[in-house]
This record gives C-alpha cells, structure tokens and sequence, in this order.
C-alpha cells in the first residue's frame, strides 16, 4: 500500500478516533438538539450563509467517515432550515458524504478485492454495471441496510459511479424528508423511534420494491426467452 492511502487511512482513523474519545456523540442526540434549538435559529439568522455551511460540512464529514449522527442532523436540518430547504440542505450533504466514502473504499481497497476475488465477483459486477441503478435504489429505500455498508460494498464492486451518486441522491429523498418534516416539528418529537412508524417503513419498504421490478423483470424474461 503507497504512502497516499496510508496517509488517508491516517486521516480518517485519527478523526474517527477523536470522535469516539471526546465523546462527541453525546452532542448528537435528541435532548441537546432541543436545548439547543433557539440559539441554532438565532445564529441562522444573523449568520445564514455560515449556518448552511456550517451545517453541510459536519453532515459531510459524519457521512463520510460513518459516523453516527445521521438521525439527529436530519432532524436538525428540519429544525433549523425548514422541511424544504433543510431536505436540500441534508440530502446533498449525505449525498457528498456518501459519494466520499465510495470513492475512498474504492480507491483504497477495490483493486486488492477485485485482484483476490475478481473471478467471484463477475457476476455481480456485471449485474450492477447492467441494473445497478435498480438494486441501489432498493437498498437506499428499504430501511433494512445500514447506510454506511451499502457506501463501502458498493465501493469495492465496478458500479459506476454516476449511477451511484444518481441512486443514492434518489434514494434517500422520501426516507430523508421525512425526519426532515419531523424536525420542522421539533417540539412534537418525544424519540426517533416514534418517526420511523411502520407505516413509513413500510411504505419505503414498497418504494423500495417498486424500484427493483425492472431489473426482476429483466432477469425473470431472460430465463423464459
């Protein structure tokens, strides 16, 4: 392994370190975002372009090195920014978190993989450079898979990256506007349990299926044809 990926593993280790030693969890929770609620607001609005900026880059950061949080900074996106703009705001930030962590994984591991597993992988690879964008989609919508894991398998298999960016930014717009909309609310929030009712999960769990079809489709007319 070169010198860069031994730095960035070096990087990211020593982020992901400093997060779990200074506890920086026990900020990301659904108390301290209500304790903090007023003065967020404040500061949007008398610093708006920072706030935005601000916010995105911790987003980014949290996504990028799968760090927990993700619940309670799309809540706090709601809370601060609105259902609209903090649905804007959330979405590209996990989206350019998702995007980062792909494309490290892949830089970092994807050759080693491929070179130890490549003859195993054939086929999956093949699938996804075929109908990737359907099962990426199915696993971004079903609230089944965690999201960081899909970030780091998709990495190590050939699925493009367009279509990963393209799956990943459709896919987790219904499940992201939701806890969005529920922290516009903030007030109403007694857990995040109570967001993800199984109505909502079941209705992603549908989307979810809905987006597979074409690739079942595809593969079930294959074998009768």
């Amino acid at each position: 392994m070169n010198r860069k990926k031994l730095l960035i593993i070096l990087i990211a280790g020593v982020a992901i370190g400093f997060f779990f030693w200074l506890d920086l969890s026990r900020f990301l929770t659904l108390q301290e975002l209500k304790a903090w609620h007023q003065t967020l607001l404040e500061y949007r609005r008398t610093h708006p372009l920072a706030m935005v900026a601000g916010f995105m880059a911790i987003y980014i950061i949290q996504t990028a090195l799968s760090l927990p949080g993700a619940t309670i900074l799309s809540l706090a996106a709601g809370a601060i920014f609105g259902a609209i703009a903090g649905t804007v705001y959330a979405i590209g930030a996990a989206g350019i978190g998702a995007t980062l962590a792909f494309l490290a994984t892949r830089y970092l591991l994807a050759d080693m993989v491929q070179n130890k597993f490549g003859h195993k992988l054939e086929r999956i690879n093949s699938e996804l450079e075929a109908r990737g964008l359907n099962y990426l989609l199915f696993l971004r919508l079903v609230p089944l898979f965690p999201f960081f894991l899909i970030n780091l398998a998709a990495g190590l298999t050939r699925l493009p990256l367009s279509t990963f960016v393209l799956g990943t930014v459709l896919g987790i717009i219904p499940g992201g506007f939701v806890f969005v909309n529920a922290g516009a609310s903030l007030a109403t929030v007694t857990t995040t349990s109570d967001i993800a009712s199984p109505r909502v999960l079941g209705s992603l769990a549908l989307l979810g299926f809905f987006a597979l079809l074409p690739a079942l489709y595809t593969k079930i007319k294959g074998r009768t044809t």
